[in-house]
């Protein structure tokens, strides 16, 4: 399965989430859920899964935790906040970029319409 067709999942999933639910519970519901949800799709999923940065010859074992890992291809990192700041997609570019994965979606939840709450970040795909 390409990025592109697990990308397509995981919007139709946040699509029928927030429909269900609307905007305004915490993060970790929405979380919870899309794991849930993608799982019972059949995809791999991996949840908080922590990624080591590696320096020179240093590696620290946690760098960065991922919200939700799909198919090891497309990185989700969920949000349920007022408005998205700058420095969240600039975020998700760089755990892409550590993670060696070609594509993230930034999901803001706390949006009326899940389309504009939805942000596509590529790493040289």
């Amino acid at each position: 399965m390409t990025e592109n067709e697990i990308s397509s999942i995981i919007v139709n999933t946040a699509y029928h989430v927030h429909y269900k639910l609307g905007p305004g519970l915490l993060e970790s519901v929405y979380e919870e859920i899309m794991y849930y949800e993608l799982r019972k799709q059949g995809l791999n999923v991996e949840r908080q899964q922590s990624i080591p940065i590696i320096w020179d010859e240093l590696k620290m074992e946690i760098g960065f935790r991922a919200d939700l890992i799909i198919e090891n291809k497309v990185i989700v990192e969920l949000k349920s906040v007022e408005t998205i700041a700058p420095v969240h997609p600039k975020q998700l570019l760089t755990y892409l970029k550590v993670a060696g994965i070609r594509l993230g979606l930034l999901i803001n939840f706390n949006e009326p319409f899940i389309k504009n709450g939805i942000t596509r970040i590529v790493n040289n795909l």
